[in-house]
């Protein structure tokens, strides 16, 4: 995969974005990423004010482990206050409707701003992890946001991905010893039981179809 990563960056011009998400699939992508020499890469995590606070201090690990700063982007401090009154601390999950709301003024908005003048966003995203995401291909093109939309590790399993860490010494969120197998907002994120599905952690209230936070949705 690297020499192919290699091949599909060469071609880039302008600025990749890599997602950063503190999943263990975003360590994989960022160290198969950094392994390709690209010049113009800008490493970046949606700050959505609800994170956990193991994910911050992973933050600071990998950008330490790597010799990196991963630019944070945070939401219009405004558009929470509002969604505070209006929701309070669990109030996404009384529809579909309000969860939307909230990932779309945490996360959406904050990305359209990440990923304005850039020419690919590149993502650790798996076809396996979830039914909406089945048909991922690892180059597609996103015509929301206008540039090329790169998954190195979209056919990995997640055996694969975990193999890949322990192999390449690199570090992983404290989250998973902790049973987390999908990692996102504190009040929206849960550890998952034996046997259960990768994404059952998310958005555990909603249906598998329902299971996206507006960033990735086609």
């Amino acid at each position: 995969m690297s020499s192919e990563l290699s091949d599909i960056v060469s071609k880039i011009k302008g600025t990749i974005a890599l997602s950063f998400s503190y999943q263990a699939e975003d360590i994989v992508t960022l160290d198969l990423l950094l392994k390709t020499k690209a010049q113009d890469i800008e490493v970046f995590a949606l700050d959505t004010l609800k994170h956990f606070q193991a994910c911050k201090t992973y933050h600071k690990q990998v950008e330490d482990f790597y010799g990196i700063n991963i630019k944070t982007y945070k939401p219009d401090q405004n558009a929470v206050d509002r969604l505070e009154i209006k929701l309070g601390e669990y109030g996404m999950r009384g529809s579909l409707e309000d969860r939307h709301l909230c990932c779309e003024i945490r996360k959406v908005k904050p990305l359209e701003i990440a990923l304005q003048g850039r020419s690919a966003w590149v993502t650790g995203l798996r076809a396996a992890q979830s039914v909406t995401r089945a048909n991922l291909q690892i180059v597609e093109c996103d015509a929301k946001y206008k540039l090329f939309k790169i998954a190195p590790i979209a056919s990995w399993s997640e055996k694969e991905v975990f193999d890949y860490i322990s192999t390449h010494h690199l570090p992983l969120n404290e989250l998973y010893s902790q049973g987390f197998k999908s990692i996102g907002c504190e009040p929206c994120t849960r550890a998952v039981k034996e046997g259960e599905d990768v994404r059952a952690g998310r958005w555990w209230w909603e249906n598998p179809e329902h299971k996206e936070c507006g960033l990735h949705i086609k």
